[in-house]
């Protein structure tokens, strides 16, 4: 098994009308899908900068868009599927295949541009003593999920994109007699609101 901590990038096309619809009041449709495009190329920037192991791209619904095409060859990382299910269902999965060849997985989307290299190199660090590590989220979810072992558990049935996600999952590491560590929290870009978090240049 290998030492070093696997990163698995999970990313939603950025297709119009597809892709940060929530954005599209703000933005427009074609401005809220080159804002998701634009989030993603940070997200893999970052990743691959931190330089903790072996980045993959996790796609959905599929790995056909160009830009997911020409971001794995510009960084060189693979491409795979997210599947079927909902969300808990697509992380678990996706955590279980690395950590079966990792020591330790994290596992991020591309809402957070605070998520950056510095940032998942202290999660990385935080895997060497914890059992898992988190990176709240302003709005009550995640931004960054790390693990050392499958579990399930943690993903199952959860409200996802509610208020109540982080702190539903601290009961759940309890109940799990899991230790954990959280990062800073940080603020998803998910509504037009969020977008005084972001680089005025992002928005040029």
């Amino acid at each position: 098994m290998s030492p070093s901590c696997a990163v698995i990038v999970f990313a939603k096309a950025p297709v119009a009308g597809f892709a940060k619809t929530r954005l599209v009041p703000a933005l427009g449709t074609e401005g809220a899908a080159r804002m998701a495009e634009r989030l993603l190329a940070h997200a893999l920037e970052q990743a691959c900068a931190a330089a903790i192991g072996p980045v993959e791209l996790c796609c959905w619904p599929d790995a056909s868009h160009p830009a997911f095409l020409a971001l794995s060859q510009l960084h060189g990382v693979a491409l795979c599927c997210q599947g079927e299910g909902d969300l808990g269902e697509k992380m678990a999965r996706a955590l279980d295949r690395a950590l079966q060849t990792h020591r330790s997985a994290i596992l991020i989307g591309t809402d957070a541009p605070g998520v950056d290299a510095g940032y998942l190199q202290d999660a990385a660090r935080a895997l060497q003593h914890k059992d898992a590590v988190f990176g709240p989220a302003l709005d009550g979810g995640y931004t960054l999920v790390g693990l050392r072992s499958p579990q399930p558990t943690l993903f199952d049935a959860m409200a996802w994109s509610t208020a109540t996600v982080m702190s539903e999952t601290r009961v759940r590491l309890a109940r799990l007699g899991m230790t954990h560590a959280e990062l800073c929290a940080l603020p998803d870009i998910d509504e037009p609101v969020d977008l005084v978090h972001l680089n005025p240049e992002w928005l040029a």
